[in-house]
C-alpha cells in the first residue's frame, strides 16, 4: 500500500459523502424517495439518481434544476424547488443521523494535533453542520465545515484567500470533481476508494496518477 506522511500538511480538507460518512448510498436513496415524493415515476427518479452520480460532489440546486427542467420538463419555480430542499435535508437528516463514520478518523486528528482540519463538501452545509454536531466529529474540523450552496471551487478559493487553508494542504476526497477543484486550486490529493459511488474510478486515478487509499484509516501514521 502507497505510504504517506501526512504530518507534511498544515491543513487538510475533507469532503464529507463517502469519505467522512459512509453516506454515497444514503444519499442515493434520499434522492430517489425525494423524486418519488414529488411525483415522479421511477424511470424519472433513477434518471435523477444517475445525474446525481454521473455530478458526484457538485450541490443539489444544480441536481434538481435538472430534475425539474431535464426529467419533468417543468419550469424551476421557487416553491417547487422549495419542496426538493426540504423533503430532501429531511431524508439525508434521518439517514446520515446514523450511517457508519470513517473509521480512524478520532486517531488520525490525535495524530495531527498542529494540522488545521475542514470540509469541503457538495452538501448543504446548515445541515452538514447539524449533522456533524450531532454525530459528535464537528470539533476535528478546527477550520470549519463548509458546503452548497457555494461549490467547492468557490469555497476553496475563498478559504485559501481567507488564510482558512495553509498550503500545503492535502483534499480527500472521492469523485472526480474533488480530485479536479483541489487541485485546480493547488492542492495534493488522495481518492478513498471503500465507500466511493464514482463508477470507472480505477481508470480514472490511473490515467490521472492519483494516489488512492481504501480509507482514513489508512492515513494514520504507523497505521500500514
Amino acid at each position: 500500500m502507497p505510504q504517506i506522511d501526512v504530518s507534511q500538511y498544515k491543513t487538510i480538507v475533507f469532503d464529507c459523502d463517502g469519505v467522512v460518512l459512509n453516506s454515497n448510498q444514503l444519499k442515493i436513496q434520499a434522492y430517489f424517495d425525494t423524486a418519488i415524493k414529488f411525483g415522479a415515476t421511477d424511470k424519472q427518479a433513477k434518471a435523477l439518481v444517475d445525474y446525481h452520480v454521473l455530478l458526484g460532489g457538485i450541490s443539489r440546486y444544480t441536481k434538481f434544476e435538472y430534475f425539474l427542467l431535464e426529467i419533468l420538463g417543468q419550469p424551476v419555480t421557487e416553491s417547487a424547488m422549495q419542496q426538493l430542499f426540504d423533503d430532501f435535508g429531511n431524508e439525508v437528516e434521518r439517514l446520515l443521523s446514523d450511517c457508519e463514520i470513517a473509521p480512524g478518523i478520532h486517531s488520525l486528528r490525535q495524530a495531527m494535533p498542529n494540522s488545521r482540519w475542514l470540509v469541503v463538501s457538495g452538501g448543504d452545509q446548515i445541515e452538514l453542520g447539524k449533522i456533524f454536531l450531532q454525530r459528535g466529529i464537528a470539533h476535528h474540523f478546527d477550520a470549519g465545515i463548509y458546503g452548497s450552496p457555494d461549490n467547492k471551487d468557490e469555497i476553496l478559493a475563498r478559504e485559501l484567500a481567507h488564510g482558512k487553508i495553509i498550503k500545503p494542504a492535502l483534499f480527500l476526497g472521492d469523485s472526480k470533481y474533488d480530485h479536479v477543484a483541489s487541485t485546480g486550486a493547488g492542492l495534493d490529493f488522495i481518492f478513498l476508494s471503500a465507500w466511493t459511488d464514482f463508477e470507472g474510478w480505477q481508470e480514472y486515478c490511473s490515467s490521472n496518477k492519483i494516489m488512492v487509499l481504501p480509507s482514513l484509516s489508512d492515513l494514520i501514521p504507523n497505521n500500514n
